[in-house]
């Protein structure tokens, strides 16, 4: 009955998607940014609901798990802190410029901004490669939560082709307008439906009081399990928004700059929303599947669902996680489609692209991304959802960068070069040594390598800009005189 009712919401998804297909332009600005017609509550919920990944429901309930109530304050309250400022800041003014000089990637913006076709194509494989784990977790989400909900009739494979496939439907077929609508849908779904999963669960067992009274009081203890250091610095790991290829495609979608208004007000209140209840019901995990081990805990909240409540509520309560998982999926695979089409194939190619060439080339390259991806998940180890706190690292460690480019016009091309060698540098020697080190943290006193990263490539981009040669005067009056 479960697999009935997820079959239905799947097949809701695809003509929610098919429908919006009927405002399409057959324009490339139009597959890849909604042609920027976007309203604020549809950017609320595309922005909230593609930052919501597999990792924010099913890895968080499985951090809390192990650590405790102390795993809302280092990741949810740092992002109802972060992120909005990043979007008052960063995303009104890359919207602007991708309003004025028609952007539709990040390459294309700091290629031109630093004058310098070599910098667009190494921030482009460094975007892909961090996007790749980040994909996974999607993929291996999904096939986890049918193959647990399932009792194992479906396998994890099974799930994971089924999620890439509806997701290529609706992505290819309509494009970010189709996401865009879509991604609100799910993020209704997924929000609502977390919330009847707290209730229903912690009813079953008999209150919240008396399922919360069974649990080991270390657990709700934030000091037993966080470090200070370790709660500070955790806030340089929100900044990777700033830098994801997803999110600036987003921006990029708004109606005006007042549509950022209602994201900047509401976010950390949506994050309330789902972050509190996929917590509480990871800590209480404890008390119903106790003794799970490492990477077994991300499965935690699927399988408190299969015991207290199977059948139909089971359906819906999985479609919510199935919801968050492909909200995220799809903004993400068209990202990096519409990346290969504009900064790879369209800026190297030397006959024009014509709109219709621009809109299938976008399609297939999406068709291939989702395709490799799942490929790739059925040889991942389920390790991988620790891979993203390190995708998040990586790009949390380029923030500098966009900074540079909005607020500092002394900033060159060189400094940027050093600065993205320093964070490829650093990351590769904290991810190769320890990413499998559940809680790492820099010397074991705390610090988050995220923190190291962007402190560093700062300085380095900072040092390295002023010993060379500024950008061109008619550059900086081009990004800056406006």
């Amino acid at each position: 009955m479960s697999l009935a009712v997820i079959s239905i919401y799947l097949v809701m998804v695809l003509v929610l998607g098919a429908l919006s297909h009927k405002l399409f332009r057959n324009t490339g600005e139009d597959y890849f940014v909604a042609s920027r017609t976007i309203n604020w509550f549809i950017l609320l919920m595309t922005l909230f609901g593609t930052n919501m990944t597999a990792f924010s429901i099913l890895g968080a309930s499985g951090e809390a798990y192990h650590r405790g109530i102390g795993v809302f304050a280092l990741m949810a309250s740092s992002s109802a802190i972060v992120v909005p400022c990043v979007f008052l800041f960063i995303g009104t003014r890359l919207w602007r410029l991708g309003k004025r000089f028609g952007y539709v990637t990040q390459v294309q913006y700091f290629r031109d901004r630093w004058e310098s076709d070599g910098l667009g194509l190494l921030l482009f494989i460094v975007f892909v490669l961090l996007l790749i784990p980040y994909l996974l977790i999607g993929v291996m989400g999904g096939g986890g939560t049918l193959a647990t909900l399932t009792e194992g009739q479906i396998p994890q494979w099974l799930g994971g082709l089924l999620i890439c496939a509806v997701v290529l439907c609706y992505v290819t077929y309509s494009g970010m307008r189709g996401t865009a609508w879509v991604n609100t849908f799910q993020t209704l779904v997924f929000m609502i439906l977390g919330g009847i999963t707290f209730f229903v669960i912690t009813d079953r067992m008999g209150g919240f009081s008396n399922a919360i009274a069974k649990v080991d009081t270390d657990l709700l203890m934030q000091a037993a399990h966080i470090k200070p250091l370790e709660l500070l610095t955790y806030l340089c790991v929100p900044l990777c928004v700033g830098m994801f290829p997803h999110i600036f495609s987003h921006f990029l979608t708004a109606r005006d700059v007042g549509t950022f208004r209602y994201a900047i007000i509401l976010y950390p209140l949506c994050i309330a929303v789902v972050w509190i209840p996929s917590v509480l019901l990871g800590i209480l995990g404890n008390v119903d599947v106790p003794g799970l081990q490492g990477a077994q805990a991300n499965n935690v909240l699927i399988q408190m669902i299969h015991i207290h409540a199977p059948g139909v509520l089971a359906g819906f309560l999985g479609a919510g996680v199935f919801a968050a998982i492909m909200s995220s999926l799809d903004s993400q695979s068209l990202a990096i489609g519409s990346m290969f089409t504009h900064d790879i194939v369209g800026h190297y190619r030397r006959e024009a692209f014509s709109e219709r060439q621009r809109v299938w080339v976008g399609r297939l390259f999406v068709s291939g991304v989702l395709c490799v991806t799942y490929l790739i998940s059925l040889i991942a180890t389920p390790s991988i959802f620790r891979l993203a706190v390190w995708s998040f690292t990586g790009f949390a460690g380029l923030f500098p960068i966009v900074v540079a480019a909005l607020f500092w016009q002394r900033s060159t091309k060189h400094g940027v070069f050093a600065a993205i060698l320093s964070v490829i540098l650093l990351w590769l020697y904290f991810f190769l040594q320890n990413w499998q080190t559940p809680g790492y943290s820099v010397g074991g006193i705390g610090i988050m390598p995220a923190a190291i990263l962007v402190a560093v490539s700062s300085v380095v981009l900072i040092i390295v800009s002023l010993f060379t040669k500024p950008p061109k005067l008619q550059t900086l009056e081009k990004f800056f005189n406006q």
